[in-house]
């Protein structure tokens, strides 16, 4: 009896040992060494180490010298990740698609049929950091006039920024949305918020 019952004990504790503690602190280490930017996170940093967000995370851009990204759910918070749950023939995410329709059309200058469907359905997780290249190229006109540059510098930045399916097979080309937006600052330079404009008479 004595002798089961410390098996039992030896048993519990080598298994909470084992897979409680060290299954997770080889697989931490791996992580660690093998992969080290996307166990941080897979974060961005400036130049000088500024964080300025995760490669995984949309981020919200409204400003007209920025790309933007796909619709939010919940409005790109990454503590509330999540979908609207609204299926195709809900009233509600048929007026929302209507909404995002028009708002494109007169800001991009384009008809409906050009705008991908991405650009105008949430993401399941609300925080999809990649749009197709043709939904950035849509924006390339808009972007350039607003930074004063000729549209084909911004075109040349989205083809350098486009991800090939993922081993090449998985998935569609993409185009990272912050990535694309922080080279467009490092090639182009930052533009002034107008408050800031304004405060230097500029």
């Amino acid at each position: 009896m004595i002798r089961e019952f410390k098996q039992g004990v030896f048993f519990t504790a080598a298994t909470l040992v084992v897979f409680g503690g060290a299954y997770h602190a080889v697989f931490w280490a791996i992580g660690r060494v093998a992969f080290p930017a996307q166990a941080e996170g897979s974060l961005i940093r400036r130049a000088d180490g500024t964080l300025v967000g995760s490669r995984l995370i949309a981020q919200k851009f409204t400003r007209p010298e920025y790309f933007q990204p796909r619709p939010s759910a919940v409005e790109y918070n990454a503590a509330a990740t999540g979908g609207s749950n609204y299926g195709p023939s809900n009233p509600n995410q048929l007026e929302a698609v209507r909404e995002r329709l028009d708002a494109l059309t007169k800001q991009e200058g384009v008809t409906a049929e050009q705008i991908p469907s991405e650009m105008l359905t949430t993401s399941g997780g609300g925080l999809d950091p990649h749009i197709p290249p043709n939904a950035a190229d849509l924006q390339a006109p808009r972007v350039a006039a607003a930074r004063s540059v000729p549209v084909g510098r911004v075109l040349e930045l989205v083809r350098q920024h486009i991800e090939p399916p993922t081993f090449g097979f998985f998935g569609r080309p993409r185009v990272n949305v912050l990535e694309l937006n922080l080279a467009l600052d490092d090639s182009l330079g930052a533009p002034k918020h107008p408050a800031a404009v304004a405060a230097d008479g500029r």
